[in-house]
């Protein structure tokens, strides 16, 4: 018999080349092919097998550790962790400061995720491992592969620089960076994930997997499923009043909202986001000096559509803030010679100075003539950031409703006056019944002590007091027995004691122990917080030798820096140590969580 196409299921070439071969083989020949034949495995079976190779290759370790500020980096941390973790692959996450740093070299995978602090610092959260990082003491990593996600501000000199010195201190160490570093700026949430798709599509396909990542899967920092930064709760404003005294050169707002029909819970510590929107006539003065049409149509994305040139520079991009990178996409579009030499100069000076309170409107008419569409906005501009407020009341004295301190930001530069974008948007344009959207952010990082009955010194200047406000709302209502003193700073007694009939009743009634306060403007020599610390140094040392927690919340670079440095001389004098053991006591500190610091 002839086997054909027809009465097969061979093509012709396959019919004759087998027609050729069957009547020429012996019977233990036809045998042997037989049972060969009936042995091959299916082509259903050879994948099922090679899935079982597959299976028993050997999976690496994931070790996951976050450095964050505003909680940012911790959410991304949580929300990578929950999707190796649906993907079968064994992971550890980790805040660094309660991270091993000497379990490091035993780590397989290594996956870096961390805010940058200031000027390139690092967050509170990861200065031990940091700093083990970059010492002697560090091990050599050649068995460790790692990549790293680092948000950052490239408003600020040191963009990054936290991520790029993990990044490049573990290559140092000799760990392999199997998946190149991601820089993000504030508005992460794209990157972040464009960053985490593909460093999980690369480890399961070293195991021969599919990777199962659904699209947007970031939930920025919330406390509801319900509301976050891209789906707001809108709520409605019950309070918007000046706590300034009159005759104040400051003007600070306290703002109440409703939450009510929200479910959104906070706790004492964590922050308020609010979406801001920029000025009406900042917008409209930058359309009409580039020639803009405020109702022509732009593409901005996916995610938002086309919306017109107006709505686009009021509520999606920043136009108050100058960045060097800004200036740099600007450049393409305009022949100014001055422009190009401000990006070449190795001064870093001069840029810095030219960035300070100049606004977008400012660039534009230094640097024209321009040949820039409104086209391309969306190349050229990052995203209005949120801006974040320390909670200033506890859910558990105000059902329903959340408190906010707000400077209102006011400045003249270049002859124009100039106004924050969020404080002076609720100074000047929004009235009791108005909404805002806003979201909850979480901080773990700056949380009263689980155990009611420790003290707590809290040491704060200006808008800086507010989260102490909730810290003791908090204690008043739970009955907390723990001892509270709080060094509280401003300029003037008479006009900038904030929320001053609070303090001093709670201080009357034993729910604030000590009080102590410092006016700057008051007197002919300044005095300042720190001051006032080093003139109570022995008792502040014996609280802190109690078990105090320690909290500092308010400027970054003057206010927090000093108040560190104070700390550090009240430790060395009141506990006869050394500077270095007044800094190992510091760390300890840190590492308890008994000195926490929420700085901007």
């Amino acid at each position: 018999m002839q086997l054909q196409e027809k009465n097969s299921p061979f093509n012709q070439q396959q019919a004759e080349l087998l027609n050729q071969l069957l009547p020429n083989l012996t019977e233990n020949q036809r045998m042997w092919l037989s049972g060969f034949l009936a042995a091959l495995p299916t082509e259903k079976q050879e994948k099922a097998f090679q899935t079982t190779l597959n299976s028993e290759a050997p999976s690496r370790g994931i070790t996951i550790l976050y450095g964050t500020d505003t909680g940012n980096a911790q959410q991304l941390a949580e929300d990578f962790t929950k999707q190796l973790k649906e993907n079968n692959k064994q992971v550890s996450l980790f805040l660094m400061d309660e991270f091993k740093p000497k379990t490091l070299k035993q780590v397989e995978d290594l996956l870096i995720i961390t805010s940058t602090h200031g000027d390139g610092d690092p967050p509170d959260n990861a200065v031990s491992f940091y700093e083990f990082l970059h010492s002697n003491r560090a091990p050599k990593l050649h068995d460790v592969r790692f990549s790293v996600l680092a948000l950052g501000d490239s408003s600020y000199e040191y963009f990054c620089q936290t991520g790029k010195a993990f990044d490049q201190r573990l290559e140092e160490l000799g760990a392999e960076r199997f998946f190149p570093r991601k820089d993000c700026d504030l508005d992460f949430e794209e990157p972040a994930t464009e960053w985490m798709e593909q460093v999980l599509a690369l480890l399961c396909k070293e195991q021969g997997e599919q990777k199962n990542f659904p699209k947007a899967t970031i939930v920025e920092a919330t406390s509801s499923v319900s509301y976050s930064k891209k789906n707001p709760f809108e709520a409605e404003i019950l309070e918007n009043i000046n706590i300034n005294g009159r005759g104040s050169n400051k003007e600070t707002r306290h703002l109440v909202l409703d939450l009510e029909g929200s479910n959104l819970h906070f706790d004492p510590g964590d922050s308020l986001g609010i979406i801001p929107v920029n000025h009406p006539r900042l917008v409209d003065d930058i359309m009409e000096f580039m020639g803009w049409n405020p109702d022509e149509q732009i593409s901005i994305g996916k995610d938002i559509g086309t919306i017109t040139t107006r709505k686009a520079l009021t509520s999606i991009y920043e136009t108050t803030k100058l960045t060097k990178p800004l200036l740099e996409k600007l450049s393409r579009f305009s022949e100014s010679e001055t422009l190009k030499a401000l990006i070449r100069s190795d001064d870093r000076k001069d840029m810095k100075d030219y960035l300070e309170g100049r606004d977008l409107l400012d660039a534009l008419q230094d640097f024209g003539p321009w040949n820039l569409p409104a086209t391309e906005i969306p190349n050229l501009f990052r995203k209005l950031p949120v801006r974040l407020y320390s909670i200033a009341n506890s859910l558990r004295s105000s059902p329903d409703e959340v408190h906010v301190t707000i400077r209102t930001v006011r400045y003249n530069k270049n002859g124009r006056d100039r106004l924050g974008v969020c404080s002076g948007h609720i100074a000047e344009q929004v009235e009791i019944g108005d909404r805002l959207p806003i979201f909850i952010q979480r901080n773990d990082s700056f949380r009263l002590p689980q155990n009611p009955d420790a003290p707590i010194i809290m040491i704060g200047a200006g808008t800086g007091v507010a989260p102490y406000r909730s810290f003791l709302e908090e204690r008043e209502a739970i009955g907390a027995p723990g001892k509270s003193w709080l060094f509280f700073g401003d300029q003037h007694f008479r006009t900038d004691f904030l929320y001053q009939v609070q303090w001093q009743k709670w201080l009357q009634e034993g729910v604030l122990t000590k009080l102590d306060v410092a006016f700057s403007r008051d007197n002919a020599e300044k005095v300042y917080v720190q001051h006032r610390m080093l003139e109570k140094s022995k008792e502040l040392f014996d609280w802190l030798v109690e078990g105090a927690y320690l909290y500092v919340c308010g400027d970054e670079k003057h206010m927090a820096k000093d108040v560190h440095q104070a700390l550090l001389s009240i430790v060395e004098q009141e506990g006869n140590k050394s500077r270095d053991e007044a800094e190992a006591f510091i760390a300890k500190l840190r590492e308890q969580k008994r000195y926490q610091r929420d700085v901007y």
